[in-house]
């Protein structure tokens, strides 16, 4: 089989610290690859020294063409139909539309419309549908589950596990255990392969996390025991020192005996003190060396305030449509202070017009009627991150938060600080999304709108957003696909139905 193989590979972006360093692996292009790790760890820096796109030292060979996804869309103003003839051959056309039917889109429906028009799920299935075509190439997956619905998820993962092999960034825990054999984990200081899928990574590295942890525990203990010692017999061997070059006179002095033993007995004790602080650097060093590549999780905070007014949301027979042509079948519900309601549905169906029409931003047709008490506070987060850009403290201007509360928010996400100078529009998804995210927990709100706030989020952030919402009850309208994170939050869900 062929295969990728990396010797000593280290790479940084101009005045930043290495990404990696003296990296090396040896990858068989027939497994079926999970490439997990924290948000600006590397992930997709990962795929373009793969793909040739930066300069690196070391040695990397590649005995396969790969391909990446998503693909840039240079003109989505055009049609489907347009940017598919533009990018692939006509005689290859037909192998996207087949594959764009195995992912479940009307064709012809899908071609004739605008790219941008469509929604982010409908845009990853034509991406996936390109991608997927071209079965020769070695594949590299970057977060093909993002805005995904489960039915088409589940479909993704059934297509993957016939693949030949392939490398997929994912940070959908249940679609790696379907589709992966083994993982790649880019940590703090190394990238180590496991031999199984998501779970069988997560469990090896929780049992490794813990023995070092225990290790570590043991350790500063017996540092601060020797520590102990070693102050003792330094302070016994100075007061004996002392002793023999004191006057008779003097209290303590004791020079009237046999000074040759006296300073033979305090150096033999010297000695011992300094072998116990030799012990005690080393097993210092030891501890170290210990947890390096441990992933630390903080708790998070929300600036939650109570509506004034309730019902917040009241919704009856609400339907949205574009051209006369509806979404989805009306649809009724109740908002009441602390209830977390999750909008769900097919890709498509509207649930994020469905958000936008209760801001008053949707621009088709609205039948039904909305009513929001009391005007509440409202805090945002959107399901792309394409719009940010400029510095943090601009963004928190622009977004009424406090520049610090903001920073403090996202060191407690596990943004590194080396990001905090960076351009939002230069940092990676999963790091945009985290700014997003921050700005969303630090404003004072009464009603929360997240549309899909786990896309792009590690599985560490994942878990922190559930317990925050958790701890505080925010009164929320989420739209998301994760049906585990809906239960973990214990949000009374709204089906949507699409329109026969």
């Amino acid at each position: 089989m062929s295969k990728i193989e990396m010797k000593n590979i280290s790479f940084a972006y101009d005045g930043q610290a290495k990404l990696f360093e003296n990296v090396s692996q040896v990858i068989d292009t027939s497994w079926h690859l999970g490439l997990v790790g924290r948000n600006g760890r590397g992930k997709t820096t990962l795929f373009k020294l793969l793909q040739n796109q930066l300069p690196y030292q070391g040695s990397l060979t590649c005995e396969v063409a790969v391909q990446y996804f998503p693909q840039q869309v240079t003109h989505p103003e055009q049609t489907v139909l347009t940017m598919l003839e533009q990018t692939v051959a006509p005689e290859h056309l037909w192998e996207v539309e087949r594959e764009m039917q195995q992912l479940g889109l009307d064709v012809d429906h899908i071609e004739a419309q605008v790219y941008q028009t469509l929604s982010g799920g409908e845009q990853t299935k034509v991406l996936l549908a390109l991608v997927f075509a071209n079965s020769d190439d070695f594949i590299l997956l970057d977060e093909p589950t993002n805005h995904l619905d489960a039915k088409t998820r589940q479909q993704v993962a059934q297509y993957l596990q016939h693949k030949q092999g392939f490398i997929v960034v994912s940070h959908n825990r249940q679609f790696l255990d379907q589709t992966t054999d083994h993982t790649l984990s880019i940590e703090k200081t190394q990238l180590k392969r496991y031999n199984g899928s998501f779970s069988v990574y997560e469990t090896e590295k929780q049992a490794r996390d813990m023995h070092e942890l225990a290790t570590k525990q043991k350790l500063q203990r017996e540092i601060k025991q020797l520590d102990q010692a070693a102050k003792q017999k330094a302070g016994w061997s100075d007061q004996r020192e002392k002793s023999l070059t004191a006057k008779p006179s003097q209290v303590g002095g004791k020079n009237h005996g046999d000074k040759g033993f006296e300073s033979a007995r305090a150096a033999r004790t010297m000695k011992k003190a300094k072998q116990i602080e030799r012990h005690a650097q080393q097993a210092l060093d030891d501890k170290q060396a210990l947890l390096q590549d441990t992933e630390f999780v903080e708790t998070l905070t929300m600036a939650v305030e109570t509506p004034r007014k309730a019902p917040v949301v009241e919704v009856h027979q609400i339907q949205l449509g574009y051209q006369g042509q509806p979404l989805f079948e009306p649809a009724s519900f109740k908002v009441e202070r602390g209830d977390i309601i999750g909008l769900t549905g097919d890709n498509g169906v509207g649930k994020s017009s469905l958000l936008q029409a209760l801001q008053g931003t949707f621009t088709g047709q609205v039948t039904g009627t909305v009513q929001i008490a009391g005007n509440p506070t409202i805090s945002q987060v959107r399901q792309t991150t394409q719009y940010l850009h400029g510095s943090l403290q601009e963004f928190s201007e622009a977004n009424a938060v406090d520049e610090q509360a903001l920073l403090s928010m996202l060191h407690k996400l596990g943004l590194e600080r080396r990001a905090f100078t960076l351009p939002i529009e230069q940092m990676s998804r999963g790091q945009q999304k985290r700014v997003e995210l921050a700005q969303a927990l630090v404003k004072p709100a009464e009603l929360y709108l997240w549309d899909e706030p786990l896309n792009y989020l590690d599985v560490f952030n994942q878990s922190q957003i559930e317990k925050v919402i958790r701890m505080f009850e925010p009164t929320m309208i989420v739209v998301e696909h994760d049906q585990t994170f809906l239960e973990n939050i214990q949000a009374r869900c709204v089906p949507l139905q699409a329109v026969d």
